[in-house]
């Protein structure tokens, strides 16, 4: 049970200050970029009709950029790890095997080979 508290605790810290510098990432970077492209880098002066919807266009876009980050930065890096650290499954037994007097495929379990007929060893 400690353990599990103790991760958690540390993914909290971990969480806020990585959100800081995402939110560094998005704020200062990202969107002055998005201001050379659509002509101001922020949205909140956005109004449709009686709405104010820059601001949610706003967090819409930090929603976004924060969602991508930690996919790229925490997500697939710890599938990515946890996949090689897997143990590799064994191979699945043979279903067929060889007729031994015509060389044809037969199920594991037959007891006589369904072309000639002769009766198969126990396996």
């Amino acid at each position: 049970m400690r353990g599990n508290v103790l991760d958690l605790a540390v993914g909290v810290i971990i969480g806020g200050a990585f959100g800081a510098i995402i939110g560094s990432l998005s704020a200062d970077v990202l969107m002055p970029l998005v201001g050379l492209i659509f002509g101001q880098p922020d949205f909140s002066a956005i109004v449709l009709g009686p709405l104010k919807i820059g601001n949610l266009l706003n967090a819409i876009v930090s929603f976004l950029i924060t969602a991508l980050a930690l996919y790229f930065f925490v997500v697939a890096p710890m599938n990515a790890i946890n996949e090689r650290q897997k143990p590799k499954a064994p191979p699945a037994p043979p279903a067929t095997r060889t007729c031994p007097e015509c060389l044809s495929e037969v199920p594991v379990g037959a007891r006589r080979c369904a072309f000639c007929t002769s009766e198969l060893p126990k396996s």
